[in-house]
């Protein structure tokens, strides 16, 4: 049977890094320390959950976390065939959110960007899916009933988080986070990445 061409897909990255203990360790002990600079944070989508302020990207800690992830940044560049030659590619900012029990974030997306991702410190089991709604408005409107979700049809996908996974996604598409329903804290780093045109 001849499968269907898939015209508009929206892609969604789910990359499971290797040896990402170590530096798991070391983004908890600065984001920890961050929160114990500033234990009220800033609010944005967050509901109950600590939000960091934007990371100092020079730092040594950041820095070293960049590096970390780039491997995985390049693979969507050539994923996506984007020109790197006459473009930059550049992280606007990075931040860290605590979703401890109850927390959750509500439905946003990150304008002003290309990419955006999330990356997993701490994700213990329940702590909260990333949840992903359909971008385009046409067939949100309007929609017949389906007899099980399939990737053709869905209009929500979640993913579980898992520590040492790296989720990125077109800054564009709307997501929320569900609530921590355990006990422990869910940790997460965001950043966002913007293509602009070399000068």
């Amino acid at each position: 049977m001849t499968k269907p061409n898939l015209l508009f897909p929206t892609p969604v990255w789910t990359i499971q890094l290797d040896n990402y203990k170590v530096i798991n360790e070391e983004m908890y002990n600065f984001i920890k320390s961050e929160q114990t600079e500033d234990k009220v944070g800033i609010s944005k989508s967050n509901v109950k959950g600590w939000h960091s302020k934007d990371f100092e990207l020079e730092e040594d800690k950041p820095q070293k976390f960049i590096s970390f992830i780039l491997p995985a940044i390049e693979q969507v560049m050539q994923d996506m065939n984007w020109e790197k030659e006459k473009q930059v590619v550049k992280i606007n900012n990075m931040w860290a959110i605590i979703n401890t029990g109850g927390a959750a974030n509500l439905r946003h997306q990150h304008g002003n960007s290309t990419i955006s991702g999330a990356y997993y410190v701490r994700a213990p089991e329940n702590c909260g899916d990333i949840v992903f709604y359909d971008p385009r408005p046409a067939p949100v409107y309007s929609h017949p009933n389906i007899k099980a979700p399939n990737f053709l049809n869905a209009q929500i996908n979640a993913i579980s988080p898992k520590e040492g996974a790296l989720v990125l996604f077109p800054s564009f598409l709307d997501h929320s986070v569900n609530e921590n329903e355990s006990k422990e804290e869910r940790i997460v780093i965001s950043f966002n990445i913007r293509l602009s045109m070399k000068s």
